[in-house]
C-alpha cells in the first residue's frame, strides 16, 4: 500500500478530457502546425493568454486586468523551471545563500546543488504561521555584516534581460511539503519586504493552491469557498504592496504546474512574475535554443483551460479532484486518530482557516522510534511511507534538524479503501517496534 508517492493516482487523471483535447489539436491544422515546430521562447501564446485568464478567475474572481499574459512564461513543470530560474537569475559566486523553509521539499535540494550552491543551503524554521522571519532576517543580516562593501562580483556576464539576486528564498507557502503548513497573510507581506531589503528572489512553489477543501463540512461536501479569498499568493501581494515592486524584475516568482492537476507526465507548468522577469526567464539558454519546453503538450493543455471549454480542467478540479482528495484526507486522518495517536503519534495542528489541502500528513513519532526504523519495518509489512530524514538539508549544508522523528503519509495515490488498511498495518508495525 503506497502512502509515500506524492502524485495523483492514475484514476484521477483527466484522460477523457486529454483525449478530446488531443483530437481537437490534431484535427485543426492551424494548431498542430504551431505545436509541431519550435515554439516561442515564452511559450505557446494562446496558452499564456488562457492561463492568465484562468488564474484571474481563480485568484481574482475573473478580473482579467489583474494578470496580464506578459506576466506568464510557460515552463516544463515546477522542477524543470526551478533549474531554469537558477540558471538565469542566480550566480554561483554573487548569489550568497539559498534559504529553504525546513522541513523542505527534498527533491528540490539537488536542483540547488546542481546550480552550484552546495554548502550554501540554509534552513529556515517553520512556525505556527509558516515561517520564522526573525530567524531569516538574522541570517540575512549576518551575511550582510560579513560582506559590507558588496565587493563580490558575479561570475556570469551581465545580460539586459536578467537580474542576478544576492539571495534566494525557496518556500511552498500554501500546504507546504511535507508539513502541510500555510503561511499567514502577515508573514507573506513581511517576507516580501524582507526580500526587497536584502536583494533576495522568493521562489514560491504554488503547486497545491488549486487543491484545497473546507475541513468544517461533511466528507461528501468539500465546500466551495475560495481559499484565494483568504490568502493571496506572494506574487499577487508583491504587485501592490508598498507601491509595488522596487524594480522591473521584482522579488518574487510564482512557480506553477499542471502535474498535480492533470498528471506529472504532462510536463507543462507556468511561471508568473513581472513582465520583465517573465521575459528574462524565457531567455534561458535551453528555451532560447529550442523554444519553450513541452510545446506540443502545451497545445493540449490549452484546450482544457480555454474559456467555455467543454473539457474544462476547472470542472475536473472541482468535480473530481477536490471531492476525492477531501474524502481521502478525512479518511486517512480519521484512521490516524483512531489507530496511531493512541500509540504516541502526534498529528499536526489544524490551520486557522478551516481549509485542508495538498497531498500530505506530517506525523511526529514517539521518542523511542526513529523514522528510518519505522519506514524499513513498514515496508516489510507491505506499506510504503516517506522517511522524515529526507526533508532535512543534505550533508554539508546548514540544516536545522535531521527530522528522524517524523514520517510523511500521502493520500493522493492509494485508493480510498486502502488508506485505513495501510494505517492499521502501520499501527501493527509501531507495536512490533515498541511504539
Amino acid at each position: 500500500i503506497n502512502l509515500s508517492s506524492g502524485y495523483p493516482a492514475p484514476s484521477l487523471n483527466p484522460i477523457k478530457q486529454l483525449n478530446q483535447a488531443t483530437n481537437t489539436v490534431f484535427s485543426t491544422p492551424d494548431i498542430w502546425h504551431d505545436g509541431m515546430i519550435y515554439g516561442a521562447d515564452a511559450g505557446y501564446n494562446p496558452l499564456r493568454r488562457n492561463i492568465s485568464r484562468w488564474l484571474a478567475q481563480f485568484y481574482h474572481g475573473g478580473d482579467e486586468a489583474q494578470i496580464d499574459a506578459e506576466r506568464i512564461c510557460i515552463t516544463g513543470g515546477a522542477s524543470q523551471n526551478l533549474a531554469c530560474l537558477l540558471q538565469v537569475f542566480t550566480d554561483p559566486v554573487f548569489t550568497r545563500n539559498v534559504f529553504i523553509v525546513e522541513p523542505g521539499y527534498f527533491l528540490a535540494f539537488r536542483i540547488f546543488e546542481d546550480a552550484g550552491f552546495h554548502g550554501r543551503l540554509r534552513g529556515v524554521p517553520e512556525d505556527e504561521e509558516g515561517i520564522d522571519l526573525v530567524f531569516l532576517e538574522e541570517m540575512l543580516k549576518r551575511d550582510e555584516d560579513a560582506n559590507p562593501d558588496g565587493s563580490i562580483k558575479p561570475f556570469k556576464p551581465p545580460r539586459p534581460y536578467r537580474k542576478l539576486y544576492r539571495h534566494v528564498i525557496y518556500c511552498v507557502p500554501t500546504f507546504s511539503n511535507p508539513s502541510g503548513k500555510v503561511m499567514s497573510l502577515s508573514k507573506r507581506k513581511d517576507l516580501i519586504r524582507l526580500a526587497r531589503k536584502y536583494d533576495a528572489l522568493i521562489i514560491a512553489d504554488d503547486v497545491y493552491d488549486f487543491v484545497h477543501w473546507r475541513t468544517d463540512t461533511p466528507s461528501d461536501d468539500p465546500g466551495t469557498r475560495s481559499f484565494s479569498d483568504i490568502l493571496p499568493r506572494l506574487v499577487d501581494i508583491e504587485r501592490t504592496l508598498d507601491g509595488g515592486p522596487v524594480d522591473r524584475f521584482g522579488n518574487c516568482v510564482s512557480n506553477g504546474s499542471f502535474s498535480k492537476l492533470v498528471g506529472p507526465g504532462c510536463r507543462v507548468g507556468w511561471a508568473e512574475g513581472t513582465p520583465d522577469f517573465a521575459f528574462g526567464l524565457s531567455q534561458a539558454g535551453s528555451s532560447h535554443s529550442g523554444g519553450a519546453p513541452s510545446h506540443l503538450m502545451s497545445t493540449f493543455i490549452n484546450e482544457m483551460v480555454t474559456d467555455k471549454s467543454t473539457i474544462s480542467l476547472t470542472s475536473h478540479i472541482q468535480n473530481t479532484l477536490i471531492p476525492t482528495y477531501s474524502r481521502r484526507h478525512k479518511l486517512l486522518l480519521s484512521a490516524i486518530l483512531q489507530h496511531l495517536v493512541p500509540l504516541g503519534i502526534i498529528t499536526p495542528p489544524a490551520n486557522q482557516y478551516n481549509v485542508g489541502g495538498g497531498f500530505f500528513i506530517w506525523l511526529k513519532l514517539p521518542k523511542a522510534l526513529t523514522s528510518t526504523a519505522v519506514v524499513t519495518a513498514a515496508r516489510q509489512d507491505g506499506v510504503l511511507i516517506a522517511d522524515g530524514t529526507v526533508s532535512s538539508l543534505p550533508e554539508g549544508n546548514d540544516g536545522l534538524s535531521d527530522y528522524s522523528d517524523y514520517i510523511r503519509l500521502c493520500f493522493a495515490w492509494a485508493d480510498e479503501e486502502r488508506l485505513a488498511e495501510g494505517v492499521i498495518i502501520l499501527a501493527g508495525t509501531l507495536k512490533r517496534l515498541g511504539g
